[in-house]
């Protein structure tokens, strides 16, 4: 339902850069796959989930559709994973968040490959 939600705001003129061509859940799990953490799944610091993957996986999936609709409202500037970037794994908190978009975007289209 999501999937074909955002889709419908894409061909309403959005520029969800990934979004259009990736669903919520292939971007949720490309930011899992580039943060690769037992201590932190999908990268969730904010919130103790005690190495619980699935309660991250949740709040990742929350964060990657809160920060779509940001992005929607902030006039669509910029890549979406650049935008996004900013408030989930800000350039300021560590030198290797620089690596976080192309590592996200390297787990979309690697997933993508393995399915065809």
């Amino acid at each position: 339902m999501l999937k074909y939600l955002i889709l419908i705001i894409c061909l309403l003129g959005g520029n969800f850069s990934y979004a259009d061509t990736y669903s919520v859940n292939e971007i949720v799990e490309a930011i899992g796959q580039a943060e690769n953490s037992i201590k932190y799944p999908y990268g969730i610091k904010s919130i103790d989930t005690k190495g619980n993957v699935e309660y991250a996986r949740k709040i990742c999936r929350n964060s990657v559709i809160n920060n779509y609709k940001r992005y929607v409202k902030n006039g669509k500037k910029g890549d979406f994973l650049s935008f996004m970037r900013d408030r989930f794994c800000p350039l300021s908190d560590s030198k290797l968040n620089r690596y976080w978009v192309d590592n996200v975007k390297y787990w979309l289209v690697k997933a993508r490959k393995e399915i065809r």
